[in-house]
């Protein structure tokens, strides 16, 4: 398996193209920290869970679904600063089909 190219917008509006791994079982949030491109402590809090909103993303191009699973859509109608393109970094896993993806990393909660 090989990496993926994806483009991550950080909350100040700098753009990051980074390498993610296929082959490490690894989410978008989990990449996000891994970078360092959020304040620590402010994504990932309750560890990938689907229990806060702090990794909520915005899915920029149409690389992946924005379909939710029942827990990412439970979250989200509880969040703040939710768009129709909001999806949860955590539920979406980085697999080859990543290719191309480009998010935004949502105001903190």
């Amino acid at each position: 398996m090989a990496d993926v190219n994806i483009k991550i917008t950080d909350r100040n509006g700098v753009l990051h193209e980074v390498q993610a791994p296929t082959d490490m079982n690894m989410n978008i949030m989990e990449l996000i920290r891994a970078y360092e491109l959020a304040e620590e402590g402010t994504i990932g809090v309750c560890g990938g869970m689907a229990m806060c909103a702090s990794c909520q993303c915005y899915v920029l191009n149409d690389v992946i679904s924005l379909e939710r699973n029942p827990d990412e859509e439970a979250m989200l109608w509880e969040a703040y600063h939710v768009k129709e393109n909001s999806r949860l970094g955590c539920q979406i896993p980085i697999t080859e089909a990543l290719e191309g993806l480009e998010i935004e990393i949502a105001p903190e909660q």
